[in-house]
């Protein structure tokens, strides 16, 4: 987890003891303020995080399925569709132009 003063909302769940549907539910009724980045991420702040942690109004549940390996993976390949469609596409064209007669 960064030091960073945003967090995911994954992280935001980590950090209460929380599902992530109920993070954005509490986002959702106004309990969290959220903030979203380039209309796309959605980023809250740790201290409000850590605060409502410390209030008590929020009782931690316990998390059933973990961020797996394979979820990591998947968004990996989401998240950068773009980059590696276009590395295979510059090296395709490199393969074209080098070794083609």
């Amino acid at each position: 987890m960064s030091l960073s003063p945003y967090v995911t909302v994954r992280e935001a769940a980590q950090i209460l003891g929380l599902p992530e549907g109920k993070v954005m539910g509490l986002v959702e009724e106004k309990k969290l303020m959220a903030y979203r980045i380039a209309d796309q991420y959605l980023r809250l702040k740790r201290s409000d995080i850590l605060s409502l942690r410390d209030s008590g109004n929020v009782v931690a549940e316990t998390v059933k399925f973990p961020y797996s390996a394979a979820e990591r993976l998947r968004d990996f390949f989401v998240y950068n569709d773009f980059y590696l469609l276009a590395a295979g596409i510059i090296c395709v064209l490199l393969g074209i132009v080098f070794f083609l007669p």
